[in-house]
């Protein structure tokens, strides 16, 4: 990050030290994470079932014993207020009572079949009153839903490029993993593994909020479907400059485009995410985690005009060769727990109570900058919430990114780790669920005072 960002309101030998300080009580205090985590060593890839397990802020994971609401138990008998919640695909929370009984109706009643359910009749049905397009199909994560856009939008379009926006995130699609040189042409995200091809030769990248970017990329012609999040959530929250929508969906229109939206994360403003509450007119629309509240599952709405194109195309094979879906995709489980999940926890209810305690997190988090004389800000996307080091909230990825400060992070993290409270690893996001309450947000304002204030040497 930018040294004038921090370097007035903390000294970065004290922030070693602090850090140091709170390692020293992660590992005294975790004894049997620690151990199971040495033997995992043995067998697992860095010691986790997944790489990025490895960024927690500790130097191991926590290893979970259970979970429930917005509380974690682990293997040492710590309970934590849990603000992190799976990085949205716990956004209902572990386990609520009507998922956890459909779910284990559903495995006595057969897991996958290869046949469809009512489930998935009326999860269509809801996901369309919700978000607007007509269409359904469904996937086991939001990436599989991602790659299937991308597959529809090159077959339909004769066109064999995208459009991402710079440090986006869609899952494992390796097309997303892009980002715009500064120069005008396209290159690797830094750390990108094994890439298949050059991403300049499938990926045009540019920069959020970049409108004549934007338009000189698609008046190429090349350009088959812009992939984009409502507001980029990966390097904080990136809200949209008020039009830009607007002007996204007019460009694609004019130039050909399918535009594609991804509300993974943005599904946090509301009941219908960003689409039904900007009113936004994708000709794809993705989505993945929360909906199926743990279980994985995936969705993706096509309008009608895409659905008969697909199925009007003689030279598309949809149902084998064609590389869309597999034989656990629609699965039983998955659309059981969907139904359940959207139809009795994330609710409008529940949003309704979710959004304004993240609306507490960010105002009380600014109380506590204006407080301590810090040039940092917080946004707000619904029920989620992000603070980010710098004076005022990023207009796209790149100054996101730049922002970052990951020792300061990490000391941040750990010393609510420490005390009893989880946010999300990757970043500073906090997310509220139907379980969350106003003590739980009070405690992070709490703790993060503190850690500021011993920062400061208040």
């Amino acid at each position: 990050m930018a040294a004038s960002a921090t370097e007035p309101v903390f000294d970065r030998a004290r922030l070693a030290a602090l850090l140091a300080r709170e390692l020293a009580a992660f590992r005294a205090r975790n004894p049997r994470s620690r151990e199971l985590h040495e033997r995992a060593l043995r067998s697992l890839v860095g010691g986790v079932p997944m790489p990025w397990m490895m960024r927690w802020a500790g130097g191991f994971p926590l290893v979970a014993a259970e979970a429930s609401g917005n509380r974690v138990r682990d293997v040492d008998g710590h309970e934590y207020v849990d603000l992190c919640l799976g990085d949205t695909g716990a956004m209902p929370g572990h386990g609520p009572a009507p998922l956890v009984a459909a779910v284990a109706a559903q495995v006595a009643r057969g897991i996958t079949t290869m046949l469809p359910t009512e489930d998935a009749i009326w999860a269509g049905e809801e996901l369309a009153r919700r978000f607007g397009l007509p269409r359904w199909l469904f996937t086991l994560t939001a990436t599989d839903a991602n790659r299937t856009a991308l597959r529809i939008a090159r077959q339909l379009t004769g066109r064999r490029k995208i459009l991402v926006y710079s440090y986006c995130y869609h899952g494992s699609v390796d097309e997303a993993f892009a980002v715009a040189d500064g120069r005008g042409g396209t290159v690797s995200r830094a750390g990108n593994v094994g890439p298949p091809v050059d991403p300049a030769q499938t990926t045009v990248a540019v920069e959020f909020n970049d409108l004549g970017a934007l338009e000189r990329a698609l008046a190429g012609g090349e350009i088959a479907c812009v992939l984009a999040e409502p507001a980029m959530t990966n390097m904080g929250i990136v809200l949209p400059d008020d039009g830009y929508h607007d002007a996204l969906r007019a460009l694609t229109r004019e130039h050909g485009t399918l535009l594609i939206i991804d509300e993974t994360h943005t599904f946090s403003a509301g009941p219908g995410g960003c689409t039904a509450a900007w009113g936004l007119e994708p000709d794809l629309f993705t989505i993945g985690k929360a909906i199926g509240g743990g279980i994985p599952s995936g969705a993706l709405g096509l309008s009608d005009a895409v659905a008969e194109a697909m199925l009007d195309d003689p030279d598309a094979d949809y149902e084998d060769t064609g590389g869309v879906g597999g034989t656990l995709a629609g699965n039983a489980l998955s659309l059981a727990a969907v139904r359940a999940t959207l139809g009795e926890v994330l609710t409008d209810a529940a949003f309704a109570r979710m959004i304004p305690l993240a609306t507490r997190f960010a105002e009380d988090l600014r109380g506590v900058f204006a407080e301590c004389g810090l040039p940092w800000n917080v946004t707000q996307l619904g029920a989620r919430a992000e603070y980010r080091f710098e004076p005022h909230p990023a207009r796209n990825g790149t100054q996101a990114h730049a922002a970052a400060d990951g020792e300061l992070e990490r000391y941040l993290h750990l010393y609510a780790l420490n005390r009893g409270l989880l946010i999300t690893p990757f970043h500073n996001m906090a997310l509220m669920s139907p379980a969350t309450s106003e003590e739980d947000v009070d405690l992070h304002t709490r703790l993060f005072g503190e850690a500021v204030a011993e920062l400061q040497g208040a």
